[in-house]
């Protein structure tokens, strides 16, 4: 019997778990066509998430101080008593580490994805400290075979358009969304893709959404789009709330 596990996306470990789109002109790694309603891609973007692809950046000059003097280092003029760099009272002498606002509220903070990686992996980390994770793989045998994105209706602004486009929506409380649902060639027909979205439904549940909302895309073909079909939303349990040839809604009740 096949071994199936479900991974949250929350690390570059994760990242590199999601499989390659089947049609080779599109990657879900460097996928921003919900993230960006006017310019978003599918588009296969190599440097988007392999760094050695990436054209090396030209080197930017240094600004120049007009307060520096001429041969000396920069200095603060404006500092009290200053021929030098000013001192913050509440740093250690021999500290140069970021200084702590002692009068700050303190918070635990959550996972947070760092600025040198995958531009992708950036995306589904923005709501990692209050939302959560907003992608998952399926693996079946240590091997990934569907790859899903969803999250807060906020955190996709096609989504939003494509709500716009039908008033009568439910406007409060505002769904969860499943943008991206997309099995690999192989894993196709055995029903992983119907799981991964259930245990999708299950969690956004327990994060306190009412309703999930998907927007498939009718006229792509099946490898040009992880939208889905409406036929497959309906057997994950979805209706048709919005049952238009271009640009139907998907709903499920949770």
């Amino acid at each position: 019997m096949a071994e199936v596990r479900i991974l949250d996306i929350r690390d570059g470990e994760g990242f590199a778990r999601i499989p390659p789109c089947a049609d080779p002109g599109f990657d879900h790694r460097s996928c921003d066509y919900w993230e960006d309603a006017d310019r978003g891609s599918k588009a296969a973007r190599l440097s988007w998430w392999d760094p050695s692809a990436a054209p090396a950046p030209a080197p930017k000059p240094a600004a120049a101080n007009p307060f520096a003097p001429a041969g000396g280092p920069a200095f603060n003029p404006f500092a009290k008593g200053s021929r030098g760099p000013s001192r913050n009272p509440f740093a250690d002498d021999d500290s140069d580490a970021e200084v702590e606002n002692p009068f700050a509220p303190h918070r635990d903070r959550g996972p947070v994805i760092g600025a040198d990686q995958p531009r992708k992996l950036q995306l589904l980390g923005r709501g990692l400290a209050i939302f959560g994770t907003y992608a998952k793989v399926l693996e079946v045998d240590g091997r990934p075979a569907v790859y899903a994105q969803f999250g807060p209706l906020s955190a996709y602004p096609r989504a939003q358009r494509v709500r716009e486009l039908y008033p009568r929506l439910p406007q409060t409380p505002l769904p969860a969304v499943i943008t991206c649902i997309a099995a690999t060639p192989e894993a196709r027909g055995a029903g992983h893709a119907r799981a991964l979205v259930a245990a999708i439904c299950e969690d956004l549940a327990g994060r306190g959404f009412a309703a999930v909302e998907a927007y498939p895309d009718p006229g792509a073909r099946e490898d040009a789009t992880s939208a889905a079909t409406a036929a497959f939303w309906l057997a994950c349990g979805f209706g048709a709330a919005i049952d238009d040839e271009r640009y139907p809604v998907m709903r499920r009740e949770l």
